[in-house]
């Protein structure tokens, strides 16, 4: 099982990849070349930062068609990781307006609620979809953590797990071969650990 992790420059990659090779899977490489990407059996997206610098990196290192070609041509399986998940909407009104990859019909938007505390910061239980493959064995509602200032909403059918910090939000989506997550699974324990096999051996 080859499982290759983008990196354009912004994503917590040391701690996906330790998480990972604790659960046993060695076959790892870090790259931003299309040929990687290519043999990867699995692709995982992560991030931390902002949207518009990420999604400009991202376009330098001309990754966008790429991505869409691996994932939505070739049907390669990708877990979107925080920023990462974000980035995979359609927008993000972080920073002005700025194009996502559009993989999924979703929008990053601040909070709402103006007395919330911003960043979302710590744990938060979630209420999985139904039949979802990544919480597959996981009790119900599971905490993860999170640490967030922008949040996606959807209306599309991707297979939503919601969270409620003051306002409900999309805590993760799963769909064919495209997940993603706000929280950070790296950083969950034992709850993280799980869903990031599941991702692996289900998807």
């Amino acid at each position: 099982m080859k499982l290759v992790i983008v990196d354009y420059g912004m994503g917590n990659l040391k701690s996906v990849t330790s998480a990972l090779r604790y659960l046993g899977f060695y076959d790892i490489e870090l790259s931003n070349e299309f040929s990687v990407l290519q043999r990867a059996d699995k692709l995982i997206l992560p991030g931390v930062g902002n949207y518009a610098r990420a999604m400009s990196k991202i376009n330098e290192l001309q990754l966008t068609s790429s991505i869409r070609q691996l994932v939505l041509d070739e049907k390669k399986p990708i877990l979107g990781i925080c920023l990462g998940m974000q980035l995979m909407g359609q927008s993000s009104t972080e920073t002005a307006h700025n194009t996502g990859l559009g993989l999924i019909n979703g929008v990053v938007e601040s909070f709402v609620r103006k007395d919330l505390k911003v960043p979302h910061v710590g744990y938060n239980q979630v209420t999985p979809c139904t039949n979802s493959r990544l919480y597959s064995a996981l009790h119900a509602n599971p905490d993860y953590y999170f640490t967030h200032s922008f949040r996606m909403t959807s209306n599309a059918d991707i297979g939503v797990t919601t969270c409620i910090y003051g306002e409900e939000f999309v805590a993760s989506f799963e769909i064919d071969n495209i997940a993603g997550v706000q929280f950070h699974p790296e950083l969950s324990q034992t709850n993280g650990l799980h869903l990031l096999k599941n991702f692996v051996e289900l998807f």
